[in-house]
C-alpha cells in the first residue's frame, strides 16, 4: 500500500458510517461545523445493515429536526404500546396514557441510514466509503490525526476532534490507553434467532412472549414484513432451525387463551444474535471521544441501542455548538458524565427487560413465578407500567 504525504484535515473527524456517525455529521453541518465520515465498508453494505427497528420519541423528533423526518413520517409506524404474553394471558401497556403522550415509531435502522446518507452526500461534507480507519494516533493532543487506508493508498486525515462511532470491535476504542478507560461487562446464557420473514405482523403492536419454553418477540418492519426472534442457547446454528420449527415454536412461546397464531409466511433471512451488556468509561479520553457502540452496548430487549447513539451523538453535537458560538468547552467536558448517566439507566432498564422475559439454562419453577410476579406487577400497578413505559418511549 502506498502512503500519501500530509492529509486534509477537519474539525471532527468521525470513524463509521452507521446512524450515530451519519447523524453527528448531519448536525455538525446544520450547526456550520465541518466533518469527514470514513465508512469502512461500500454503500451498499452499510444500507443492508439489518439491526434495530424501535425509534424512541425523541430519537424520531431529531431525525425530523435535521431534515430525515419525510420518508420516515409517509412510512414509519406509529406504536402506542406493547403488549406482554405470559403465563397464558396478554396484557397490553399503553404507553401515551402513561407517559402524557409519548409514542415509539416503528421503522428500521436500514432505512434511516439511507435517508441519513442520501442527505450526506446531497449536501453535507465528505463521505468516504470503503476508507478504512487503521489508527487514531495525537489522542492527548491537540491535533488527533486518523490513519486509513482507501483505495489502495494510506491517508492521515488531522481533526480538531475524533468521534469513535465504529462499534464495539472498531479502532477507536484502542486510542484510549487501557489504564485510562475501563470496560464493564455482562454476558447472558442464550442468544436471539432473528427472522424476517414475508408475512403480515400477528400484532398490530410488538409482542414480548414469556414461556417456559424461552422468550419470543413479535415485531415488525411493514405491515407485510415480519421481524421475529426467538431465544435459543449460545451457539446455535441458524441452519438447525427449518422454517416449520421456527413457527410452531414462534406460536408455542405465544399462545394465550383466545390469541391469534402467528401468520406463517417464507422467511428471507435467519441470524443469531448473541446478548450482551458493556459500558465503557470514560467515553472521552482527550480529544476523542466514543458514541454509540463503541461506548455501550446492551441487550436488545428494551429497544434501547440506536437510541442511546442517537441520544450520545444529539448531546455531542450541541456540545460542538456550544463551544463554537462561544469558545467555552463547560459542555463538552461534562458530556461523558452525561451520557454515561443515561446509559447506565438504559442499561438497567435492559437488564431488567432481558431477565423478566428469558428463562435460563436449568431455571427453577421458584425463578419463573418470580418472573411471572415481576410481570403480573406491571399488569396491576400503573406506576410500575408507567416505569416501563417512560423507559421504552424514552427517558428526557
Amino acid at each position: 500500500m502506498r502512503t500519501t504525504g500530509a492529509g486534509p484535515a477537519t474539525t471532527v473527524g468521525i470513524v463509521g458510517g452507521g446512524p450515530a456517525g451519519l447523524l453527528l455529521a448531519r448536525l455538525l453541518h446544520r450547526s456550520g461545523i465541518d466533518s469527514v465520515v470514513l465508512e469502512s465498508r461500500d454503500r451498499a453494505y452499510v444500507e443492508q445493515r439489518q439491526r434495530a427497528g424501535i425509534l424512541e420519541q425523541g430519537t424520531a423528533d431529531t431525525l425530523r429536526g435535521c431534515g430525515a423526518g419525510e420518508r420516515l413520517d409517509r412510512e414509519g409506524l406509529v406504536h402506542h404500546g406493547i403488549r406482554l404474553h405470559y403465563d397464558g394471558r396478554s396484557h397490553r401497556v399503553d404507553f401515551p396514557s402513561l407517559t402524557g403522550g409519548r409514542s415509539v415509531l416503528v421503522y428500521a435502522q436500514t432505512e434511516v441510514v439511507k435517508d441519513l446518507i442520501a442527505l450526506q452526500l446531497s449536501d453535507g461534507g465528505p463521505l468516504l466509503f470503503g476508507a478504512r480507519a487503521l489508527a487514531v494516533e495525537g489522542a492527548d493532543t491537540g491535533r488527533p490525526v486518523i490513519r486509513y487506508a482507501h483505495r489502495g493508498r494510506e491517508h492521515t486525515l488531522a481533526c480538531d476532534y475524533v468521534v469513535g462511532c465504529d462499534g464495539f470491535h472498531g479502532i477507536t476504542r484502542d486510542a484510549v490507553p487501557a489504564g485510562a478507560r475501563r470496560t464493564y461487562e455482562r454476558g447472558y446464557p442464550y442468544s436471539w434467532l432473528g427472522v424476517l420473514a414475508e408475512a403480515p405482523p400477528a400484532c398490530e403492536e410488538l409482542v414480548y412472549a414469556h414461556s417456559e419454553r424461552g422468550f419470543a418477540l413479535f415485531s415488525m418492519r411493514s405491515p407485510t414484513v415480519s421481524r421475529l426472534y426467538l431465544q435459543v442457547p449460545n451457539g446455535t446454528d441458524p441452519a438447525d432451525w427449518p422454517d416449520d420449527r421456527i413457527w410452531d415454536e414462534l406460536g408455542a412461546r405465544s399462545a394465550t387463551e383466545g390469541g391469534r397464531q402467528p401468520v406463517r409466511g417464507p422467511i428471507t433471512a435467519k441470524s443469531v444474535l448473541p446478548m450482551r451488556s458493556v459500558v465503557t468509561e470514560p467515553m472521552r479520553y482527550g480529544r476523542v471521544l466514543l458514541a454509540g457502540d463503541a461506548a455501550h452496548i446492551v441487550p436488545p430487549t428494551g429497544a434501547k441501542g440506536l437510541n442511546l447513539a442517537v441520544s450520545d451523538v444529539t448531546a455531542l453535537a450541541g456540545a460542538f455548538a456550544h463551544l463554537k458560538d462561544t469558545g467555552s468547552t463547560r459542555q463538552l467536558d461534562a458530556w461523558s458524565d452525561s451520557c454515561l448517566r443515561r446509559v447506565w439507566r438504559a442499561e438497567h432498564f435492559s437488564y431488567s427487560m432481558t431477565t423478566a422475559l428469558h428463562t435460563e439454562p436449568g431455571q427453577s419453577a421458584f425463578d419463573t413465578r418470580l418472573q411471572i410476579a415481576r410481570l403480573d406487577r406491571i399488569a396491576a400497578s400503573p406506576h410500575a407500567a408507567a416505569e416501563l413505559a417512560e423507559n421504552y418511549t424514552g427517558l428526557p
